[in-house]
């Protein structure tokens, strides 16, 4: 399995925070005024473009949708909970 390194893991978690927002029908003005960062800083974490950002505020605004950062070791093959999460996860466009 190939590394995703920082840039692919970086665009893996702002997909994540993305489709969560829309899932709960908020904007990104709405979800940056509620966890205290700025709109363009949540758009940039979305596009997995954003520079350097403070790992509390990630962890702010991803306890705000109700989601977790968890790790494993890198290259691991995921796990049989993700796999069906994935599965079962809508497309959101």
């Amino acid at each position: 399995m190939k590394q995703l390194g920082q840039k692919g893991m970086l665009f893996l978690l702002g997909n994540a925070i993305r489709e969560a927002r829309r899932r709960q029908k908020l904007t990104q003005s709405a979800l940056a005024n509620a966890t205290g960062i700025g709109r363009s800083t949540l758009s940039q974490i979305e596009n997995g473009a954003v520079i350097d950002i403070g790992i509390r505020k990630i962890i702010r605004v991803l306890d705000y949708l109700g989601l977790e950062l968890t790790t494993r070791p890198q290259g691991a093959p995921p796990t049989l909970e993700e796999l069906r999460r994935d599965r079962d996860t809508p497309v959101v466009k």
